[in-house]
């Protein structure tokens, strides 16, 4: 906890810290790339930085960290520590690299606040900042010694035993360890980090959830995005330098630099309360994990499988959506396409044997227990059941409709859990 001196100026100076932040971590990030340019090039994601992203999670989280302190004193924010630790050991961060980051964090809020730092601001902030580094590398270093590599050692050797081609845009790739040693454990739900050395000599990392877990292997499914975010061909931008990079030469025997899994997002086993899961788009690789584990161990939990995509063509492993709702014994597919369905696009092909013909019923087009409808996502046309515990992946601004419409529905916030593909901006 904060020393009540401290507790103090953190108090009074929050609201200028808070205010000047989005300034402060800005430029915090100019000062660090320009004394370790090392830093963007091999551990920060340079697409991040381009956009801005990165800057506004740190200077939420920092903000957040104080004001947790403050408003509750005999306890620590948690839930926000734990899934910054699992982003900070899937990339491999040090423990000696938060004095690095606190030296260039605090030139920046010198700087920045002037003669508003005194000596005993700084010594304030510097509390927060060490009571909040020092969680954070607790937290790291057990996640990393359960994750059961070497002491220090995040990345290996996987070597791509296949690629499948989704959608146009998505592809899955199939790794297993070059080392034949056996898999790092994981958990439905849960990602990995893949390094590749870019043309200009970068080693990057971006983070990509488990499509599945195939006997002896790892399974993830790549989006390719544009510098804008949206599917097309891969750019020189950093927003789409990695998934470009691994669509454009990565084709099946080459070795890639895998992290263990990670991630605080996972199918919780212990209960028999319904589930839901909504996603959109490429959201969807952690929600068929987690259908896939429930159909490998014969679940009977209410099952609703929620899911919105531009059209059926861009929905990535639909087919899969519709094999693992019929192997459940109680669960509905509900899809949302803003394009709609056309004739020659019909679902009948995809479903399990003997699904039957597609058959319109209140407006949408049914098939057992797959429904069809035209539009964006709205969990209103559907029945909730009591007790139920939803996953969420998508875009950010999908998450927020669908849990506001989760919360009217009367799904309480503590059971709503969510996965941010990229800095976590909050809901």
């Amino acid at each position: 906890m904060l020393s009540p001196k401290s507790a103090e100026t953190v108090r009074a100076t929050l609201p200028a810290v808070s205010g000047a932040i989005g300034e402060i971590t800005t430029l915090f990030y100019e000062k660090l790339f320009t004394s370790h340019p090392e830093l963007l090039r091999h551990l920060f994601n340079r697409g991040n930085q381009a956009n801005g992203s990165q800057q506004q999670a740190l200077a939420g989280a920092v903000a957040a960290f104080a004001r947790h302190l403050l408003e509750h004193p005999d306890s620590r924010p948690d839930a926000m520590l734990t899934r910054i630790a699992h982003k900070h050991a899937s990339l491999g961060v040090r423990p000696d690299q938060y004095p690095v980051v606190r030296e260039h964090l605090f030139a920046a809020i010198a700087e920045v606040l002037g003669d508003a730092v005194t000596d005993e601001v700084a010594a304030a902030w510097d509390e927060v900042y060490w009571l909040m580094a020092h969680a954070l590398i607790a937290v790291e270093k057990r996640l990393l010694a359960e994750a059961g590599g070497p002491e220090g050692e995040v990345w290996r050797p996987y070597r791509v035993a296949a690629r499948i081609e989704e959608t146009e845009d998505v592809a899955t790739f199939l790794l297993r360890p070059a080392d034949g040693a056996p898999l790092p454990p994981s958990r439905p739900g849960q990602y990995v980090s893949v390094q590749v050395q870019l043309p200009d000599g970068a080693r990057q990392i971006r983070q990509y959830s488990l499509s599945g877990q195939p006997d002896g292997g790892l399974q993830i499914s790549v989006k390719r995005v544009s510098a804008d975010g949206r599917p097309g061909a891969p750019s020189d931008d950093p927003a789409g330098e990695v998934s470009g990079y691994l669509h454009a030469h990565i084709h099946g025997g080459e070795t890639l630099r895998v992290s263990p899994p990670f991630g605080e997002v996972v199918l919780c086993d212990d209960g028999e309360g319904p589930l839901l899961f909504a996603s959109a788009g490429i959201g969807c690789t952690p929600m068929v994990a987690m259908l896939s584990h429930l159909a490998a161990t014969g679940s009977r939990r209410r099952v609703i499988a929620a899911h919105a995509d531009r059209s059926p063509a861009t929905h990535p492993f639909r087919t899969d959506l519709h094999r693992l709702t019929g192997k459940l014994a109680d669960a509905t597919a509900e899809l949302w396409y803003e394009e709609g369905v056309r004739p020659e696009e019909g679902l009948r092909h995809e479903l399990p044997d003997g699904a039957g013909e597609a058959e319109p019923q209140a407006g949408a087009d049914a098939v057992d227990s797959v429904t069809v409808r035209t539009g964006l996502m709205d969990l209103t046309q559907i029945a909730v059941p009591a007790g139920t515990t939803a996953y969420l992946c998508g875009p950010v601004p999908f998450m927020k409709a669908v849990r506001a419409q989760l919360l009217a529905s009367g799904v309480p916030a503590s059971r709503i859990h969510y996965e941010v593909f990229g800095p976590d901006l909050g809901l």
